[in-house]
């Protein structure tokens, strides 16, 4: 363990010792941000009616509870539509985007970018407002297609700064060297370019995915009847009554969540070896 604290932390010659407060702030905050997750899984294993932290008597009745309703079975099968969805809309539109923008010299091309990037800075009760008074006009409220839209306006700002940042640290000459022995542009920006910032384009769509499937406030507004969310209908549960159901299938989703962000970082690293 000394011989550790000794040792550089970095190439600043900055041992660990000298970073041991560091160390100790980071897994506060880290404890203090886990904390919360990590206490719904036990709570999801309780036999009790009510939300119960830690539980007297274990039980999985709540998952079997799940996995045996309708309601919630169609709720689950909606928010993946949605976020499968989304994530095959608003990610190649994004890469597009972002290309446009890192390849345009048009002189008002920032203005552009914060308008793409508007539904991030917008707070978000705003845009659910405003895409259901749209929706509504277009009778589009309720169903698949407009639940995608909606999702996509949000998921579209990150496929931009993520797919973006990539295109900042590519050298676009590999692009116009394949352009210069006869390849067109899009060919050259499929067999050249994407391949080069295609980590960025699997954690775009990662997050495409996880945005749709996580949201809840556009969902209230936008989905409802046939083609209500998981979101929506566990916090319609919070609201109404206490359901433990809402613990197992946070656990659910949490470990979905998880799941897919290990996989895109083994998938990386994979490539990039």
């Amino acid at each position: 363990m000394l011989k550790w604290l000794r040792e550089p932390a970095s190439e600043t010659q900055i041992t660990h010792g000298a970073r041991l407060w560091l160390y100790i702030v980071a897994t506060v905050i880290m404890i203090l941000l886990v904390a919360p997750t990590l206490i719904v899984v036990p709570m999801s294993f309780s036999d009790s009616q009510y939300l119960e932290f830690p539980p007297e008597t274990w039980s999985t009745r709540w998952y079997e509870h799940y996995f045996t309703s309708p309601e919630w079975m169609s709720a689950t099968v909606t928010s993946f539509q949605a976020a499968i969805l989304t994530m095959l809309v608003a990610t190649p539109i994004g890469i597009l985007a972002a290309y446009g923008l890192h390849t345009s010299s048009m002189a008002y091309i920032r203005l552009v970018f914060v308008l793409l990037i508007t539904p991030m800075m917008v707070p978000l009760i705003l845009v659910a407002i405003g895409a259901f008074y749209v929706f509504v006009k277009v009778n589009i409220v309720h169903s698949l297609f407009g639940l995608v839209l909606a999702h996509s306006l949000l998921a579209l700002p990150l496929v931009v700064i993520v797919t973006g940042s990539a295109l900042k640290s590519y050298d676009m000459n590999l692009e116009m060297a394949a352009r210069s022995l006869g390849a067109p542009r899009w060919k050259a920006f499929l067999t050249v370019t994407l391949p080069q910032i295609r980590f960025a384009a699997i954690t775009a769509a990662l997050l495409s995915f996880l945005t749709s499937f996580d949201e809840v406030v556009v969902a209230m507004f936008i989905s409802g009847g046939d083609n209500a969310t998981l979101t929506r209908n566990m916090f319609n549960a919070l609201r109404d009554q206490i359901d433990p159901t809402i613990a197992s299938i946070s656990t659910i989703m949490v470990l979905v969540t998880s799941l897919l962000m290990i996989l895109s970082q083994l998938f990386g690293r994979a490539k990039g070896s």
